[in-house]
């Protein structure tokens, strides 16, 4: 299959779900439009399998990913890769399942190259890329023969791509570490606030705090705020975001998180519907932001600096050098690679 035909397949894909979820007008056949059905479907339906997996949320993830996939992404991100028709491997993939359709660049990145995918799905989250590849393989007939999806143990691949928490990664490095590899582990968003962002921006941070609940590694779960910082604006848009709270996993969350505050006498602010606790770590439970105060910018890149590591993504109005503007956390480009680790570069060198 010529590099022109995957990536025909991945643009119309795009079409579809920009049509489906969002204001695109791409005419389909029949099959394809059941097919689009079908999709509709296991979105409405996604909450019966992940409470987490509200519809708002995972057609708001889906219309993401038919905004990425635009004609004009896939050749800007293409551009600097060289896919040799004849090199296909196969590729097997380990994805998480913390967020809707949280694997899908692993799948794109192994099929846009030319490889063989063999995935191993979250039981959180085995129902959306399947409809998604089943309308990616109507799109262009020649994928059905590289994409296998799995829930038994991978076997027969010539490299592996894995995420999941640092406790999995030690297990991911013993059994995979003498194949080429990309182990992810847990990571987690930071915003940077300048104390002077309008309501705009910081209804904009809210995004990044509160999409799929706090759940992904680009979420924000920490904020470094100024020393006198106001935080009663701030605490004024999250509490607005009243919806977040109807999900009962999240509120128990949020109470049960609230109650050993209350009990330790520790000191914290409350939205409502969000805890906000002073706390030097990055990552942080369901429903709690870490905050922490900083005296100058210069102090706080040079802790993102030491602690890249850490960091999937910086959300701030700030002049950070690799920051995204606020509100864009859960909008990544398709060269915002994972863990700063370039997938294409990987699958290109096999």
């Amino acid at each position: 299959m010529e590099l022109n035909k995957r990536v025909a397949a991945f643009d119309k894909l795009g079409q579809a779900l920009r049509t489906t979820f969002g204001n695109g007008n791409t005419i389909f056949s029949s099959d394809e439009q059941q097919l689009l059905e079908k999709l509709k479907t296991e979105v409405a339906h996604a909450r019966l399998y992940n409470a987490w997996f509200t519809e708002d949320f995972v057609k708001y993830a889906l219309l993401s990913l038919g905004e990425s996939l635009k004609r004009e992404n896939l050749d800007r991100w293409l551009a600097k890769y060289d896919f040799p028709n004849t090199r296909e491997k196969t590729v097997g993939v380990v994805m998480a399942g913390n967020v809707p359709v949280v694997g899908f660049h692993d799948f794109l990145s192994v099929l846009v190259s030319g490889h063989r995918l063999q995935a191993k799905l979250s039981s959180d989250d085995n129902r959306l890329l399947p409809a998604l590849a089943n309308l990616v393989v109507a799109f262009e007939p020649a994928f059905a023969d590289v994409i296998n999806f799995t829930e038994e143990r991978l076997h027969d691949f010539d490299a592996i791509i894995a995420t999941g928490s640092n406790n999995t990664s030690r297990y991911f490095e013993y059994y995979f570490g003498k194949y080429p590899h990309i182990i992810r582990k847990n990571r987690n968003g930071i915003a940077v606030l300048t104390g002077d962002e309008t309501s705009k921006q910081l209804d904009s941070l809210a995004d990044d705090v509160f999409l799929y609940y706090g759940l992904g590694c680009r979420n924000v779960s920490k904020i470094f705020v100024p020393k006198d910082y106001d935080f009663t604006p701030l605490l004024d848009v999250f509490a607005s975001r009243k919806k977040v709270a109807e999900n009962h996993k999240y509120f128990n969350n949020y109470e049960y998180n609230k109650a050993i505050y209350l009990v330790n006498s520790r000191p914290h602010f409350d939205s409502g519907n969000l805890l906000l606790v002073k706390d030097e770590g990055f990552a942080s439970p369901v429903s709690v932001l870490n905050y922490e105060y900083y005296s100058n910018l210069q102090d706080v890149r040079n802790l993102i600096a030491v602690h890249q590591d850490k960091i999937q993504c910086v959300l701030t109005k700030a002049e950070i050098k690799g920051s995204f503007p606020l509100g864009m956390s859960q909008n990544p480009a398709l060269w915002d690679y994972a863990d700063g680790v370039d997938t294409l570069a990987f699958l290109q060198a096999l």
